[in-house]
């Protein structure tokens, strides 16, 4: 709980400076965020070498100076690793960046959510679905599409702590219950 606490601290004070500079700060700093946290994802090493205590600030800087030297980031959001190296930070690095979009996407009225099928939907249908959503959510939607063969048929969205469970798995779930009770 703790480290989420951490990240939200963060990725709030960027996201001030950002508003402070404008919409176009905003955006910069949140794909600058993303650019270095692609790197760590991609080298699972790095990760470890920003969390492990053993490594001085000093030694960790100069790891982070060799990845952002390679990316042309804002020199806020490079000033902004260096602080996290200071502050022994870098292993929340992931986390404040996920904070950070989140804070984003309430500014810019963006839901996002993640939309679950038995197989494989048509462009046509994904954009319809996401129209449909946008109508009745009044905000931009943005649904990351999952096929899951488990729910049989139907779908499963989710969206923030919300979900619609309208599978056959889940259907034939509540008939198995309702026979059970004999109803």
């Amino acid at each position: 709980m703790r480290e989420n606490i951490v990240a939200r601290r963060y990725a709030r004070a960027l996201f001030a400076l950002g508003q402070k500079e404008g919409e176009g700060a905003l955006k910069s700093y949140g794909q600058g965020l993303s650019e270095v946290c692609a790197v760590l994802e991609a080298a699972p090493e790095l990760q470890r070498i920003f969390a492990n205590p053993i490594f001085s600030s000093e030694e960790k800087k100069a790891v982070l100076s060799k990845i952002l030297d390679k990316l042309s980031l804002d020199p806020v959001v490079k000033n902004f690793c260096f602080l996290l190296a200071d502050k022994n930070r870098l292993k929340f690095l992931l986390e404040i960046k996920d904070c950070y979009v989140e804070l984003l996407d309430v500014a810019q009225g963006i839901v996002r959510g993640e939309l679950f099928t038995a197989i494989e939907l048509e462009e046509a249908l994904k954009t319809d679905i996401a129209k449909k959503l946008e109508e009745q959510s009044k905000s931009r939607v943005v649904l990351d599409y999952k096929v899951d063969p488990e729910i049989l048929g139907g779908l499963v969205l989710k969206v923030g702590d919300k979900v619609l469970d309208a599978s056959i798995k889940a259907q034939l779930q509540i008939l198995k219950e309702n026979i059970k009770r004999g109803e």
